[in-house]
C-alpha cells in the first residue's frame, strides 16, 4: 500500500461521508448535501490517498495568516495507527507556515491521541452548540 497526499484535491461528499463513517467520527454522513456544503466551505483540505481510495482527512477553516481551525481529522479504520494522521498535521501546517496557529476540538475518545502529535491542551476556550 502506498499512500499519496493532495491538497485541495477534488472530493465527493460519498467518499468523505463514507470515510467518517469508517472513522468513527460523528457527523451528518446521511446528510450529503450538508458534507458537500461542508467540503466547499473549506479553505483547506488534505487528503491521502491509497489509490482511488480516500483513506483520510483533514479540513480545514483559515485565514492563513493567524489561526486555522482543524474542523476534520479523520482516517478511515483500514488505516489508522500507520502515521498517516501526523502525516495530514503535518502537511496541513506545511501549507499553513510558521505564522498560523492550528486548533481543533476532539472527540473524546481521540484526547489521548493529540498530545502525542504535539498538540497542547487550552482552558481558554468556550463554545456554542449548534442547534442540529
Amino acid at each position: 500500500m502506498t499512500i499519496t497526499y493532495r491538497v485541495n484535491a477534488p472530493v465527493t461528499a460519498q467518499q468523505v461521508a463514507d470515510l467518517f463513517r469508517s472513522a468513527g467520527l460523528r457527523r451528518p454522513v446521511d446528510d450529503l448535501d450538508r458534507i458537500g456544503r461542508m467540503i466547499q466551505g473549506a479553505d483547506l483540505i488534505v487528503t491521502a490517498w491509497d489509490g482511488d481510495r480516500l483513506a483520510g482527512i483533514a479540513r480545514s477553516i483559515t485565514d492563513f495568516a493567524y489561526c486555522c481551525y482543524l474542523s476534520d481529522l479523520a482516517v478511515g479504520a483500514d488505516y489508522q495507527r500507520q502515521g498517516i494522521g501526523q502525516a495530514l498535521i503535518d502537511r496541513t501546517r506545511a501549507e499553513l507556515g510558521d505564522e498560523v496557529m492550528l486548533l481543533l476540538l476532539s472527540v473524546p475518545d481521540a484526547m489521548t491521541y493529540y498530545p502525542r502529535v504535539g498538540f497542547e491542551p487550552v482552558a481558554n476556550g468556550w463554545i456554542m452548540q449548534r442547534a442540529r
